[in-house]
């Protein structure tokens, strides 16, 4: 293991929340689970011709999908975790705001892109922190953003009932801003990115060769239909189908 000297986080505390989060990906796919909600081999069809792929490249592009879809809940779960490391106060509640700071009042909501709540559950969290306000006259709540549009920290303006509300007790927060709100270092979300690659880099190396990815979808479908791989994707999704236990291309 390096030494990634951030300061805010000490090196084993780093290294092992980034095991933890690589502990978590998904690693084993197969046909089962390639298919488990039933793959489009319509859609295969389009892909493979208009982007002139091959098959088995559109099937890795839909593998490579399928395990990213897996993934993106454990990218939140290291932006969210990492802060119960940061000592001052700071905790991961297992309900409740994702994260708090009882000794000074402040709560987090905290989404991983400025785009994933709909109209309806921003007002849902808003509404939330306002009922925080009434019962804690000295709460600040915020919806800390890891992607948002820019660099910002600024009350989150919000349409309640056709009405424009504003509370600079509610705030809308870039993940830098929360960071340098954390730690006192206004680069500490930019230093942590700096050294990201090597800790993964690190935890990675430490990962038995069965750890890593397993992927058996393309072999299980070639045993399906030896003749065409294609014809093996129709004969998943549709075998039940009326005339495909005698399903031939043109």
């Amino acid at each position: 293991m390096h030494q990634y000297n951030l300061g805010f986080i000490s090196d084993q505390d780093l290294f092992n929340h980034v095991q933890e989060t690589v502990n978590k990906y998904r690693f084993v796919i197969d046909l089962k689970e390639f298919n488990k909600n039933l793959v489009d081999p319509i859609k295969f069809s389009f892909d493979a011709h208009i982007y002139g792929k091959t098959i088995a490249q559109v099937v890795e592009a839909e593998v490579l999908r399928q395990l990213d879809k897996s993934n993106n809940n454990h990218i939140g779960y290291f932006h969210q975790n990492i802060f119960k490391y940061m000592g001052n106060a700071w905790s991961v509640p297992k309900e409740g705001y994702d994260i708090e700071n009882i000794a000074e009042h402040i709560f987090v909501e905290m989404k991983n892109k400025h785009n994933t709540m709909n109209s309806s559950s921003s007002q849902k969290t808003y509404m939330r922190m306002q009922h925080t306000l009434n019962q804690n006259p000295k709460a600040l709540c915020l919806l800390v953003e890891v992607i948002a549009t820019a660099s910002q920290n600024k009350p989150w303006a919000i349409s309640l009932d056709k009405m424009s509300i504003v509370d600079e007790r509610i705030r809308r927060v870039s993940i830098d801003k929360f960071y340098e709100m954390v730690t006192g270092d206004k680069f500490a979300f930019k230093r942590l990115c700096e050294v990201l690659p090597l800790v993964i880099s690190d935890v990675v190396g430490t990962l038995k060769q069965s750890e890593i990815v397993q992927n058996t979808v393309l072999a299980e479908l070639s045993a399906v239909a030896p003749d065409s791989l294609l014809k093996s994707i129709y004969w998943l999704s549709f075998q039940k189908y009326q005339g495909f236990d005698d399903f031939h291309f043109r």
